[in-house]
């Protein structure tokens, strides 16, 4: 199998609820988001399961409290403890599932929202049309005072570079049996993530990714060369 880039968005808050542009106010998750985020962890985590802790070699997670959250609430069983934490639950409530390292980088940070933040998209074309702005769409025209696409797209190609160059490129090489990846982030960068995994411009994205929504991207043909979306995702069963 293909090693795997798994895509998780952090649970419902109260902005992600009200569909407000959510980029560097850090909220927290609503209490039906935790508890779907806890269900999904159920489902879905699990080594005979769609995420497999044990073969999980890299966690990258955003700097926002909701996303590192979100992380806590799927309970992959991280060995060492999480680095926003003091200390490690005990092994009683969270059994050590995986040696994967967590790293909280700025690199999947949400888009910068600028001027837009806290804005509905209806509020923004709203309020564009009161200045003779004309229409606005994010993957084009980026936000006021925040990110273009470019500053983006700058950000998610060093990352993506980095996934295959450090954890999927000795997958296919031989030399790891395991190179799954996982990235708990947010709703505009993940689906920004995903377009630029198979290389394609923003102005094409058509994906929607739900609060607490998981995707699943690979490879076609076990060639490193050929990234893909999965649609749908079998679960691992032991030979």
């Amino acid at each position: 199998m293909a090693p795997r880039c798994f895509i998780i968005r952090h649970g419902e808050t109260e902005w992600s609820l009200n569909g407000r542009h959510t980029g560097t106010t850090d909220l927290p998750l609503t209490e039906n988001g935790e508890k779907r985020v806890k269900a999904t962890g159920k489902a879905l985590v699990g080594n005979d399961r769609l995420i497999a802790p044990k073969k999980l070699v890299h966690v990258y997670v955003s700097p926002r409290t909701r996303a590192q959250r979100t992380l806590e609430l799927l309970e992959i069983g991280c060995r060492e403890r999480l680095p926003w934490t003091e200390k490690r639950k005990a092994e009683a409530d969270e059994p050590i599932r995986t040696e994967a390292k967590v790293e909280v980088t700025e690199a999947i940070r949400e888009w910068d929202y600028g001027a837009y933040e806290g804005l509905t998209s209806k509020q923004i074309r709203e309020l564009r049309a009161e200045r003779g702005e004309g229409s606005w769409d994010i993957w084009r025209d980026g936000c006021p005072g925040g990110e273009t696409p470019e500053d983006v797209m700058i950000r998610l190609d060093a990352l993506i570079a980095e996934i295959r160059e450090k954890h999927h490129k000795p997958c296919f090489e031989g030399d790891k049996e395991s190179g799954d990846v996982l990235i708990v982030a947010h709703g505009h960068i993940l689906r920004a993530f995903a377009m630029r995994w198979t290389g394609r411009p923003l102005t094409e994205t058509a994906l929607i990714l739900e609060a607490g929504g998981v995707g699943t991207l690979s490879y076609e043909h076990h060639n490193i060369e050929e990234p893909a979306i999965i649609l749908g995702g079998g679960f691992v069963v032991e030979n």
